[in-house]
C-alpha cells in the first residue's frame, strides 16, 4: 500500500493516526536499507527545524526563532548530486546566509545545488511552534509536497518529534527519521533517571516524577536528611531546553536541629534560584506543575566537567556512538549550555562511549529511533573520573549541528574505540563551538557585514587546509548581537586561536 493510500485511509477514518504513522515508519526501514547510504540515489529530505518545546521557557532564549537556522548544516547534503533539500522556517532566511552555506559545499557548483534546494517560510515569528504553523497553512503544505520531485524517496528531518510533527508526517505522507512521540517520556528528566537505573549507570541521588511544589519540598528534605553535608540541589522541569527549566536550592541556611521539611518549605520561594531570566517563582511552579520534573543532588568537586555523548539508533536497530563532547556551561552554578569542545577529554572519551552504548541498548529496547544525547556531570577524585548521568535529550541537540558540519566538510568520522575524529588520510580534527557568542557591540551587523569581516581577516573555513570558522545563527546577529560558530583545526591550541581571533576581530570591527 502506498503512503498516499495510507494517508487517505487515515483521513477517511479507516486507520487511526498512530496506525498510519506506524506504517509510514515501517516503510522507512526498507527505504533506509536500500537507499539511505547511496550517494547517487534520488532522495529528498524535508527539514522541519521546529523547537516544539514549552513556549514560555523558549521565550526566555534570545533570538529563539533563529535557532531554526542551526539545521542549515543539512544543506551540505546537497553534495550528493541527486538529493533535494526542502527547508521550512518560521521567517525567511537571508539569501546571503544561504549562499554562505552553498559556498561550503565540496565538489558541487552553487548553481547545481540551487536547483535542488527549496525554501519555504510561514512568514510568522509568533511563539507558536514551526510545526503548528505549517499545519495551519494547507496551501503551504501542498507547495511542500509539490517540491518533492516525482520518484524521489523522502523523509522528514526534525529537531524533535511530538504529536505535532507526527500530524505533519501524516499530512505530508512522509516518515520521520526520529522517535515516535509516544516514547517521549524516555527523553524527559524523569524518564532519563528510569533508564539510567535500568541499565546500571550512575546518577546523582534524587527523585523523579515530581508533580509540584509539595513534591519538591519533600524530595529536597529527603535528600538533605540522607546527606546533611549536601550543599545544593537542582530542580529540573521534565521537558525544558538548554537548562532554562532548571533551578538551584541551597541548604546553607537549614538548621539540622529543627524540622527540615518545614524550613525548606518556608525558604523555597525566596531561596530558589531560577535559571530562566524573568520567570517568577509562581510562574516557575505553575510550569513545573504542568510539566512535572525531578530533584537531585548538585554534584560538585574541585575537578569537574560536563561531558556528553551523542548516540543514534538507525531504522535497522543498529547503534552508533556518533561523538563525545565536553560541554561549556554558564549561568548560576553552570546550568546553562553555551557550547563545547570535540572530542571529549581523552582521559574519559572512550569510557563515555561505553556508557552511551549501555544507555542506547536500553533505549533500543524501548523502541527509540534517531539521534539523542546523554549528558553527564563528571568529577575527578583520587586520580579517577566518576561519571554521573543527568539527562537524555531525545532530539537533535546542541552538539548535533557542529558535528554534522565537521563530518560533511571533511568526510571524516569519530571512532568511539579511540575517542578521536579521523579523516580518510589519517589526520585528526577537533573543534570548539558555541551558540552563544553574544555582545551588544555586535548588534547592527548584518550578514553581509559578517561575511566581509570574516573574509578580510582570514577566518572563513578553508577547505584546502581543512581549518577555520563556520558560522551559524547568523540571522540573530543584527537584532540580538548573537552568533554561533564552529572553530575547526587539528589541535585545540589552533581551535582556541580561531575562537579568540574571531571575538577580537568582531569587537574591533563592529563599528567599522
Amino acid at each position: 500500500m502506498t503512503r498516499d493510500n495510507q494517508v487517505k485511509l487515515f483521513r477517511g477514518g479507516v486507520l487511526s493516526e498512530k496506525e498510519v504513522f506506524y506504517r509510514l515508519q515501517e516503510n522507512f526501514v526498507q527505504q533506509y536499507r536500500d537507499f539511505f547510504h547511496d550517494k547517487r540515489a534520488a532522495k529528498a529530505i524535508v527539514v522541519v527545524p521546529s523547537l516544539t518545546l514549552d513556549p514560555e521557557i523558549l521565550s526566555k532564549v534570545q533570538g529563539i526563532v533563529h535557532y531554526e537556522e542551526r539545521l542549515l548544516c543539512l544543506l551540505l547534503l546537497l553534495r550528493m548530486p541527486r538529493t533535494h533539500v526542502i527547508y521550512i522556517t518560521s521567517t525567511p532566511i537571508d539569501p546571503v546566509i544561504i549562499d554562505y552555506y552553498l559556498h561550503l559545499l565540496p565538489g558541487i557548483t552553487g548553481d547545481h545545488a540551487r536547483q535542488r534546494m527549496h525554501f519555504f517560510s510561514c512568514q510568522d515569528a509568533s511563539s507558536l511552534s514551526l510545526s503548528e504553523k505549517i499545519l495551519n497553512r494547507p496551501r503551504l503544505l501542498r507547495r511542500i509536497q509539490k517540491a518533492i520531485p516525482h520518484g524521489h524517496l523522502a523523509h522528514l528531518a526534525c529537531f524533535n518529534v511530538t504529536g505535532h510533527e507526527r500530524k505533519l508526517a501524516l499530512r505530508l505522507g512522509l516518515p520521520i527519521y526520529g522517535c515516535d512521540p509516544d516514547l517521549a517520556y524516555w527523553g524527559s528528566k524523569s524518564g532519563s533517571r528510569a533508564i539510567f537505573r535500568e541499565c546500571g549507570v550512575d546518577m546523582p541521588p534524587g527523585f523523579e516524577q515530581l508533580k509540584g511544589e509539595q513534591d519538591i519540598v519533600q524530595a529536597l528534605a529527603k535528600l538533605y536528611v540522607a546527606d546533611p553535608e549536601l550543599k545544593k540541589a537542582v530542580i529540573k522541569m521534565n521537558d525544558a531546553f538548554s537548562g532554562e527549566g532548571n533551578a538551584i536550592f541551597s541548604f546553607a541556611f537549614i538548621n539540622r536541629d529543627e524540622p527540615v521539611e518545614a524550613q525548606i518549605k518556608a525558604q523555597l520561594p525566596a531561596g530558589l534560584v531560577i535559571i530562566a531570566g524573568g520567570l517568577s517563582y509562581d510562574q516557575y511552579m505553575a510550569r513545573f506543575a504542568a510539566m512535572g520534573g525531578i530533584a537531585e543532588a548538585y554534584i560538585d568537586a574541585p575537578k569537574k566537567a560536563s561531558p556528553s555523548v551523542q548516540c543514534r539508533i538507525n531504522p535497522l536497530g543498529e547503534i552508533d556512538i556518533i561523538s563525545t563532547h565536553d560541554q561549556l556551561m554558564s549561568g548560576p552554578d553552570g546550568q546553562v549550555f553555551l557550547g563545547g569542545t570535540f572530542p571529549a577529554d581523552p582521559e574519559y572519551a572512550v569510557e563515555l562511549g561505553l556508557l552511551g552504548r549501555k544507555v542506547s541498548e536500553a533505549m533500543l529496547n524501548k523502541g527509540v529511533l534517531g539521534r539523542f544525547g546523554v549528558d553527564f556531570v563528571s568529577v575527578k577524585e583520587n586520580g579517577i573520573w566518576k561519571h554521573y548521568a543527568i539527562e537524555i535529550n531525545l532530539r537533535k541537540g546542541g552538539t548535533t549541528h557542529p558535528y554534522i558540519m565537521l563530518q560533511f566538510l571533511t568526510d571524516g568520522d569519530y571512532n568511539p574505540d579511540t575517542g578521536k575524529f579521523v579523516l580518510p588520510d589519517g589526520n585528526e580534527k577537533c573543534y570548539l563551538f558555541t551558540d552563544n557568542l553574544q555582545h551588544d557591540q555586535f548588534k547592527g551587523l548584518i550578514p553581509e557585514d559578517l561575511m566581509d569581516i570574516a573574509m578580510l581577516n582570514g577566518l572563513h573555513y578553508d577547505a584546502t587546509r581543512e581549518e577555520g570558522v563556520v558560522f551559524h545563527l547568523i540571522g540573530a546577529l543584527s537584532q540580538y548581537g548573537k552568533l554561533g560558530l564552529v572553530c575547526i583545526a587539528s589541535s585545540f591550541d589552533r581551535v582556541k586561536y580561531f575562537y579568540d581571533e574571531t571575538v577580537k576581530v568582531l569587537r574591533s570591527e563592529s563599528f567599522g
